[in-house]
This record gives structure tokens, sequence and C-alpha cells, in this order.
């Protein structure tokens, strides 16, 4: 999962960027990058770590001009601990091009082959990135056929892509003396959106991943940018945009409801905690359903984003909401420590429980996912040793059985605690005295009571249907292949635990 960002200002604009990425650090850790535009010349810089390490006065100065992209990543599948592959990512033909990506090609390794034999362009690293680049960038050659970039050139271009690249992706690109484009994929399975700032010079634009980079830094959200769509914004800032897809279908990927988005950011005209707290409201309804409400005598979120849930499950279950566990956030992020034994001494070093809210209450713990156990486990244990009589556990989302691969690098699926296990047996896994998962549906309709134009979502990782068709044994062989050799190197998964 990744971060991007993309800005037209009428000032300069790497602070602008630079506040834009910190509002977005939580989509990515491992690197971070700007690039500007300036009198017909690109600057950048990129580097490993978080953007406030990344980032120094010489770096800020090194980036003059009023238009620009940002990147905050992670890796997936296939790419490596390279610099290279942190983004944006350049090319000089045809026209000079800047472009941030955030997602996950399905096919990449085919239009890699594609790039090298056919279209005769090099590709320098593994990233799926710089492969949708020179897609893109080819494609807008063979549009302009020999004249200058017009709009038409550009729409072309961006339904080709849509025709031959698979899986998901969301892209701001810049290009070279004529202005910047930002596109989804037909699925529109990864966020973007847009807002502005009026100023006495002019609008100004700002496309990105989350509304709260936008509202975070002064621009009002204008709306989401639709699947399959290209918007335009030219040198002058004008802003123009065309559906390039032949039958988008709005189809967002559910986890970013469930965990990773802020929950202060809109998507999709969905308001991420409003969809928490409905996923609270049918969670409340399977834990009545699933146990003895008159055994709980307290509910409890694992912090943060399970908090809205848990407390919306707390008031309609009439229960006792309490926070009994603290989280101190300058520790390291557990899924990127390699081996089992670090990750648990991470784990109580990043949250301590409060004895007094435990000792002698059978508790109800809530979180937003359970994804390989090993936090799970560790909270059960912690809330045992504090005092707890009794620990429940429900998961705001269902259990997580299959792999994903539009960009969120879980691990392999024989890691995955709940692959081949029933409830029952994930809640003797992980210690719990009983544990409840949210149905599927559910999780969906919470979303969709706040947006009922929203016909279907990407949940593969809970359902096994992959949307984009290509998804077979094979290739998720093949996937299980390259990050069970990637793990041991620190490979990024969105839990918390991993």
């Amino acid at each position: 999962m990744c971060g991007i960002v993309g800005v037209a200002a009428t000032a300069p604009v790497n602070q602008l960027i630079y506040d834009s990425l910190l509002l977005l650090q939580h989509r990515g850790q491992d690197a971070s990058g700007i690039s500007t535009s300036h009198d017909q010349f690109f600057s950048m810089y990129k580097a490993h770590g978080l953007v406030r390490d990344v980032f120094r006065t010489r770096n800020m100065r090194s980036l003059p001009g009023s238009s620009g992209l940002g990147q905050v990543r992670y890796p997936t599948a296939g790419s490596s601990d390279s610099v290279d592959e942190a983004q944006p990512f350049y090319v000089n033909a045809p026209f000079g091009i800047m472009f941030v990506h955030n997602g996950n090609l399905t096919n990449w390794r085919q239009l890699r082959e594609e790039l090298f034999s056919v279209d005769r362009r090099h590709i320098n690293t593994n990233s799926d990135s710089e492969v949708l680049l020179n897609v893109f960038a080819h494609e807008l050659d063979k549009a302009a056929d020999g004249r200058s970039l017009d709009d038409e050139a550009v729409y072309q271009a961006v339904a080709n892509v849509h025709a031959r690249c698979r899986g998901a992706y969301s892209v701001i690109a810049q290009i070279a003396n004529f202005g910047m484009v930002a596109f989804r994929d037909p699925n529109g399975i990864r966020p973007l959106c847009i807002g502005s700032n009026d100023t006495e010079q002019g609008v100004e634009w700002m496309v990105a991943s989350e509304s709260v980079a936008l509202t975070g830094c002064g621009f009002s959200r204008v709306r989401d940018v639709e699947p399959g769509e290209a918007v335009i914004i030219d040198l002058d800032r004008n802003l123009r945009s065309r559906q390039c897809a032949q039958s988008p279908v709005l189809t967002p990927c559910v986890f970013e409801y469930v965990y990773f988005a802020r929950p202060d950011s809109f998507m999709d005209g969905v308001s991420v905690y409003s969809a928490r707290l409905q996923m609270g409201e049918y969670l409340g309804n399977k834990v009545a359903r699933s146990l003895r409400l008159g055994e709980i005598d307290v509910v409890m979120p694992i912090p943060d984003s399970a908090r809205p849930a848990a407390m919306q499950l707390a008031s309609k279950l009439d229960l006792t909401y309490r926070e009994g566990f603290i989280k101190n956030r300058y520790v390291g992020r557990t899924f990127i420590m390699p081996g089992q034994a670090v990750r648990k001494k991470s784990v109580r070093q990043k949250l301590s429980a409060i004895d007094m809210e435990f000792r002698g209450k059978n508790v109800l713990l809530v979180d937003d996912s359970i994804v390989r156990g090993t936090t799970s486990r560790e909270i059960v244990e912690m809330a045992r040793a504090a005092g707890a009589n009794k620990v429940f556990f429900a998961s705001a989302a269902p259990a997580v059985r299959y792999p994903n691969v539009y960009g969120i690098d879980m691990p392999t699926q024989s890691d995955l605690i709940a692959h081949g296990r029933d409830t029952d047996q994930v809640a003797r896994e992980i210690g719990a005295d009983g544990l409840v998962y949210q149905n599927l549906e559910d999780l969906e309709q919470s979303i969709r009571d706040l947006n009922p134009t929203i016909s279907q979502f990407e949940s593969s990782c809970f359902s096994g249907e992959y949307v984009t068709g290509d998804i077979d044994a094979a290739y998720l062989e093949l996937l299980e292949r390259t990050r069970g050799r990637r793990a041991p190197a620190g490979a990024m998964s969105p839990k918390h635990e991993d």
C-alpha cells in the first residue's frame, strides 16, 4: 500500500507536498519521495525512511517549482529493498514523465516481456510501477504519433493502458510542457480524490490517495476520481476529464475501510469513521448471537483502528466500554521485524495493559482484523496476565484466508492463521475463550449503507474471488513462492501484528 499526491499550485509546492505526505504516512513507511517541475526541468529527491527523516532543508531547497508529485511507499510482492524502486519514477522519452503509483499490477511480468521484446523499452527494476510507467509512456508515444501532445492523445493513451494492464492502479503523472494526468483502474480498487484551493492568483489543485491530505493542507474536497477516468490539469491549472475505460465498475478495496485509511478520510463518498462505526453495529449483532452477553463485563478496543467499531458495539449491546491498552507510538512497526521472537517482543513494547481494567473481569477485545494471529495471541496473553478472568475476541473483519494481489502484501496463505482452520480452531490458537468474526455480507453492507451506489467490493482476502478475473491457482502458487523468499528481508504487511 502506498500514498500518492500531486499538486498544481500558484507558489512553490515543495512544503505543501511534504505536508501532504505526512498526512499519508500511514500508507507507507519504507520510502518517501518528492519531484517538482520548474523551467521545463524536473527535480527529485527520494530515500528510504519516514518523510520526517528523509527530507532536510537542503533537500527541500533542491525542489523548486509550483507543481509536483509525492509518494510514501511500502514494498509489495516482487519488489526489492533498493531505493531505486522508491518513487517517483522518471522516463525521458517520449515527453519526459514523472510518475507515482499506488496499487499492484497482476500481469506485470507479461507486460515487462512485451516492453522488452515488442515495445523496445528497457525496465531497470523489478517494480510493477516502472512497468506501468513505461506502458503509459509507450502508449503516449503511439497516440501522439509524432505530433505535439494534446488531450486526445492523453485520453487515448490512458484507454490503451486500461486495455493492457490488469490489477489495481491509481496513478498521478507529470508530463513535461503539458501538465498533470491522474487516472484509476477500471475497477477503482485503490482510492484517488481531487481537491481545490481558491487563491488570489487562481485555483490550485491537489490529487491524493485520501481526502485527509487535501483537507489537512487547506484544500476543499471536490470529488473522487472515477474508475477508468483520466483527469488532466494543464500548465494553466485548468482541469478536464474523460472516462477512458470500456465498462468501469466501482469496486473499492474493502480493507481500505477496515484498516488502511485514516478515519478522518472520505473515500468514494464514504466516511471511513462512519463505516467503522457501522462495522461495530453489525458486529454487535453477531456477538449477541454468538456469545452469552451476561458473561461480558467490559468491551475494549485494540488501538487504534478498532476503536470506532468497539465503541459502537459496546453502545449497541449496552456493555461497559473501557480503554485497557495503551499504545506506545514511538516503537517500530512490528510487521517489519524479522522473526517471531522479535515480533513478540515488539508487540509487548508497543502495547501495555492497564491492570486495573482487567483484574477479575471477563473482557471482550475488539480488533479490526486477524491476519497471522501473532498480535492477537500476545494480546490475549497480556489480558490474562493483567488479571482477566475470561478473554473473548471479536474481529470487525471476516477471517483472512486468501492472499491479496492488488497492493496489500499479505503473508503467504500458509501463514494466515485462518487458512485451513475454522473459528473455534482459531480461537484456540490465539488462546481466546470465544471468537467472533464479522460476516462478509455485513462488512460490505456497513459500507454500502453509507453509499448505496457501490454495488460490489474487492474482498478477495476474505472470499478468494478476484475481481480482475486473471488470478488462478498457478498465479497464487507463484505469489506464495515469491513472498516466501522475500519474507526474511522484511516484507511489509497491513497488520500491526505482522
